[in-house]
């Protein structure tokens, strides 16, 4: 048994299919089938179901499968331990953003750390505020930036910035007149929400739980820029964070953002990253050019 079988379990697990498996893998699918029967004989059991489309694991494949991640991400804490002994603000980072902070707020802290670090390569993804912390725990990204206030448990936390909400709503609408807008004024409006699994969705709900308002059952939006189109659209009013309309995203004439009134409902921006991880002076580094950037705004 070795760490080359293992990843190409691993694989096989992740994907279904030995041909997308060995894709994945850089090896030929014959191959990786010789090395998975190999594996197999080698612990004296059948870790996998081969259907004749796709193959599933069985209950001991899963029970191995949940070790060898384990295994393989210490593998790779190795490696990454004496990688940072040469030079710890060197080599790949794996970086995670929300959907409703990555496109803000990456133009802004991409140039300041490509100045500041420059021989370190951030590996750079997007996903919602679940998967993100799914994927962290199991060591598939290095460092998570989201929005505090969900279950970050077990993990080390930083908080960054306190980023107040917006209200966007047509240029035309009753409430573009005012120079702030409290809670209260949304009552009777049709409000706009992100889809299911976005944490803004339930920050914005929690705002506006104890005002008349409703949303509009029949859209979902998957964007904070599908949402802004469909205000202009004048289906109705949203929450936007402060970040998202700062910048080139503060030009649409059609789109009226106003200040709620203090104390104005607000969001905290963290950092979150494994107890365990052994990218601590590169995780450092980035969180502090990410507070600078956000700093900035203020």
């Amino acid at each position: 048994m070795n760490l080359r079988d293992l990843k190409y379990l691993v694989a096989l697990a992740d994907t279904g299919h030995f041909g997308r498996a060995a894709q994945k893998s850089h090896v030929s699918q014959p191959t990786l089938s010789a090395q998975i029967k190999k594996l197999e004989e080698q612990l004296g059991v059948s870790l996998l179901e081969r259907r004749p489309r796709n193959v599933a694991l069985t209950e001991v494949g899963t029970r191995v499968v949940a070790r060898a991640r384990r295994i393989l991400q210490e593998a790779d804490d190795i490696a990454e331990l004496a990688r940072e002994s040469r030079d710890p603000l060197a080599g790949a980072l794996k970086v995670a953003f929300i959907p409703t902070l990555g496109p803000y707020l990456l133009p802004l802290v991409t140039p300041r750390i490509r100045k500041q670090l420059p021989k370190l390569q951030l590996l750079l993804y997007e996903y919602q505020t679940g998967p993100l912390l799914e994927r962290l725990r199991a060591g598939e990204i290095d460092l998570g930036v989201l929005a505090l206030g969900v279950d970050v448990s077990g993990l080390e936390v930083l908080p960054l910035h306190e980023e107040a909400f917006t209200l966007a709503v047509p240029a035309g609408h009753r409430l573009a007149k005012k120079s702030a807008v409290r809670a209260e004024d949304l009552a009777g409006e049709t409000l706009l929400l992100l889809e299911d699994g976005h944490c803004l969705r339930e920050q914005a709900l929690d705002v506006c739980s104890r005002i008349d308002v409703h949303e509009a059952e029949d859209f979902r939006a998957t964007s904070l820029e599908t949402l802004r189109q469909m205000v202009v659209a004048g289906l109705g009013v949203t929450l936007l964070p402060e970040l998202a309309t700062q910048g080139p995203f503060a030009q649409a004439k059609s789109v009226a953002i106003r200040p709620f009134a203090k104390p104005a409902p607000r969001r905290t921006i963290g950092a979150v990253w494994r107890k365990s991880s052994t990218r601590a002076p590169a995780i450092a580094a980035v969180c502090e050019a990410l507070k600078k950037a956000l700093d900035g705004l203020s």
